[in-house]
């Protein structure tokens, strides 16, 4: 049977959450002694182990069918291959920043400018657009000091807490783009890795729908129901059991949890008592 060759991160954060994201699919491999591909005990596919910038090059040559990597490095690569689902993990933004004692005047400061990075595609592309020319040095690594010891006025590179930045004396200005982690695929997979990416996905999605919704447990007055259920709905209609005590139920749902949130005073309000809030493992829709 023909194997879904999936390229993830070797190491690194990402590496990390690809890895957990399918182990909690279900996909069980051997993933130790610096194994650079491995293969799935109890689901057709095989799994590359690469540097992230060479992931987009095997994918456009079909040496992988799909691989996950950040949208940063999907944008930079530019190469024939297309996103299939966005991962929401290892969230962050390509940004540019320059030394927190500049006055910065805004996106014209870069005019005439060097700035470094490690994204020129991405970058000349967004100058172009918001019509500004300077010159883009292009750094492999170590973005973060090049306008400390004068190679660039300013730098463009992968932001998430910021603390990097503040650590180097910059201060981030302006928003490139907003990246996650995501899943791309070669655009001519022939049918049946099609037919195992599928199957990947209805996974994938299922793990994902269950991290965004909890399951509710409430009891709630007969009286007070109706009104109850106005507050939380479920994603039909939901579960209602009937308790020893005379008068009173047993309401199960289903709810967002940044919902929740929202309506937990209310629910107080309208009566319910003895509030759960379960995590969901799987969620088949």
């Amino acid at each position: 049977m023909s194997k879904l060759k999936i390229a993830i991160q070797k190491s690194g954060r990402l590496s990390q959450k690809s890895v957990a994201l399918l182990e909690e699919c279900g996909l069980k491999f051997p993933n130790g002694g610096g194994k650079l591909i491995t293969e799935c005990t109890n689901f057709p596919v095989e799994i590359l182990f690469l540097r992230d910038d060479d992931i987009p090059q095997y994918v456009e040559q079909n040496v992988a069918h799909i691989g996950i990597i950040g949208e940063n490095v999907f944008l930079e690569s530019e190469k024939a291959i297309t996103i299939v689902e966005k991962l929401n993990f290892s969230v962050c933004r390509l940004s540019l920043a320059v030394p927190k004692e500049i006055d910065y005047p805004g996106i014209n400061f870069f005019k005439g400018k060097k700035v470094a990075t490690s994204y020129p595609n991405i970058l000349q592309k967004y100058f172009k657009e918001n019509r500004i020319e300077a010159t883009v040095e292009v750094i492999s690594g170590s973005v973060e000091i090049a306008p400390g010891i004068g190679l660039a006025d300013g730098i463009c590179d992968i932001v998430s807490s910021g603390s990097t930045l503040l650590s180097n004396g910059l201060k981030e200005v302006e928003t490139v783009v907003k990246s996650q982690a995501v899943m791309v695929a070669n655009p001519n997979l022939d049918e049946e890795a099609q037919q195992i990416l599928n199957k990947l996905l209805f996974r994938i999605r299922s793990v994902q729908k269950a991290k965004e919704n909890k399951y509710i447990l409430l009891n709630s007055p007969n009286s007070q129901l109706e009104k109850i259920i106005q507050i939380l709905p479920g994603m039909n209609s939901p579960t209602i059991l009937p308790l020893a005590k005379d008068g009173w139920s047993s309401l199960h749902s289903v709810i967002s949890e940044d919902k929740f949130w929202y309506v937990i005073d209310e629910l107080k309000k309208a009566g319910a008592e003895g509030i759960l809030v379960v995590p969901i493992e799987k969620m088949i829709l």
